[in-house]
C-alpha cells in the first residue's frame, strides 16, 4: 500500500487538474510509495471525461484513482469522501497530502512535508511555500482570524493595521519555516494518525474557512501546524475557486455561510454576532475614509446584502436568503 495519498478535487478545471497529477506523478517523493486519487465534484463542463481521457492517453495505470462524482459535495465533503475510504483500509498510508487543481508541485515538496512530519511526531499538519506563477512569494501562513482582525481588514486603513497588526490574519509571503495557526489548503500534508483523534473536515463548510476550523481543532488537541518553507508549490490563486485574496469582486453566498459558521462553532454564536458587527462597522468607516480620499471602497462589491442575506440572518436565527 501507498506510503502517502494525494487527494485533488477537481471542479470546472479539468486541463490544470491534469497538469496537478502529473507533477505528482514525475517526482520521485524521495522513494516514497505515492497514490493518487483525483475525485471530481460533478463538473458541468464534462470534466469526467477528461479526465479519463487523460487517464488512459498518458497511462496513469493504477497510481492515479478517479472519483467521478454525480453531486457536487463542496470542497470538505469531497476530501471526506476519499479520506474516509482511506482510513478504512486495513492498512492507510500514512500521510495525507491535498493539493488544489491549480497548483502544482515545484520541488520534492511531499517528500520534504513528508519528513517534517516524520522528524516532528507532534506535528498534525504541514504545509507548503505557496508562489503565484513567476515565482512571486504568496501567503500560504496564517493567524486565527478574530474580531479584531476582522475590523482591521475591513477599515483597511495603514495607520489603524499596523497598530493592530499582531492580530493580522495573513503572515509575511516569505514567512520561515515554523509553527503557525494554520497553513493554506491548497497544498497541505495531513498525519493519518491526526486525523483518526481529531476527526475529518467539517462538512458544513461548503468551500471556505474548512482547513482553518480542521488546524484549530487539531490546534486545541495538542497537535502542531506547521509552515515549510521548503516544500514548495505554484498555486494559480483564484483559478478553481474564482476568489483571490483581497479581490473586490462578489463573494459567493457559500462565502459567507462558511464565515458564519467558523466564528459560531469556534467562538459562540454571541462572538459570530460580535464580530460580525466589526466587520460591518470597519467596512462603513471605509467607506467614509476611501470616499474622502477618492479610492475604491475594500470591501467586496455588495458586501452587506450579501452578507445580511447569506450571514446575518442565520446568525439571528432567521432562514437565509439566496442572492445567486
Amino acid at each position: 500500500m501507498a506510503e502517502i495519498a494525494v487527494i485533488i478535487v477537481n471542479y470546472n478545471a479539468a486541463a490544470l487538474t491534469i497538469d496537478a497529477v502529473e507533477s505528482v506523478l514525475t517526482r520521485e517523493h524521495g522513494g516514497r510509495s505515492v497514490e493518487v486519487h483525483v475525485l471530481d465534484n460533478a463538473s458541468p463542463n464534462g470534466d469526467g471525461a477528461l479526465l479519463r481521457n487523460a487517464a488512459a492517453q498518458r497511462r496513469w495505470g493504477a497510481r492515479v484513482r478517479l472519483h467521478l462524482e454525480a453531486k457536487n459535495h463542496g470542497f470538505a465533503q469531497a476530501n471526506n469522501l476519499v479520506l474516509s475510504e482511506l482510513l478504512s483500509r486495513s492498512i492507510p498510508p500514512a500521510m495525507v497530502f491535498l493539493l488544489n487543481p491549480d497548483a502544482v508541485l515545484k520541488s520534492e515538496a511531499i517528500d520534504t512535508l513528508a519528513k517534517h512530519l516524520e522528524d516532528h511526531p507532534e506535528t498534525a499538519i504541514a504545509g507548503a511555500r505557496v508562489e503565484n506563477p513567476g515565482e512571486c512569494p504568496a501567503t500560504s501562513a496564517f493567524r486565527f482570524p478574530s474580531l479584531v482582525s476582522a475590523f482591521s481588514e475591513a477599515l483597511a486603513f495603514g495607520p489603524i493595521a499596523r497598530l493592530l497588526s499582531r492580530w493580522q490574519v495573513p503572515l509575511a509571503p516569505k514567512h520561515p519555516t515554523a509553527q503557525v495557526d494554520w497553513v493554506a489548503g491548497c497544498a497541505a500534508m495531513l498525519r493519518v494518525d491526526a486525523l483518526r483523534e481529531i476527526g475529518l473536515f467539517d462538512s458544513d463548510f461548503f468551500l471556505y474557512f474548512e482547513e482553518v476550523e480542521l488546524c484549530r481543532r487539531a490546534r486545541t488537541a495538542g497537535w502542531q501546524i506547521w509552515h515549510v518553507a521548503e516544500a514548495e508549490v505554484i498555486h494559480i490563486e483564484g483559478t478553481a475557486t474564482g476568489i483571490k485574496q483581497n479581490s473586490r469582486h462578489r463573494r459567493p453566498p457559500y462565502w459567507y455561510r462558511s464565515w458564519a459558521h467558523y466564528f459560531r462553532k469556534t467562538h459562540g454564536r454571541f462572538y459570530a454576532l460580535a464580530t460580525a458587527a466589526a466587520w460591518m462597522l470597519g467596512a462603513l468607516l471605509n467607506l467614509g475614509i476611501s470616499k474622502l480620499r477618492r479610492r475604491r471602497p475594500a470591501a467586496p462589491e455588495r458586501l452587506f446584502a450579501d452578507f445580511w442575506a447569506a450571514a446575518g440572518r442565520p446568525l439571528l436565527g432567521l432562514e437565509a436568503r439566496s442572492y445567486e
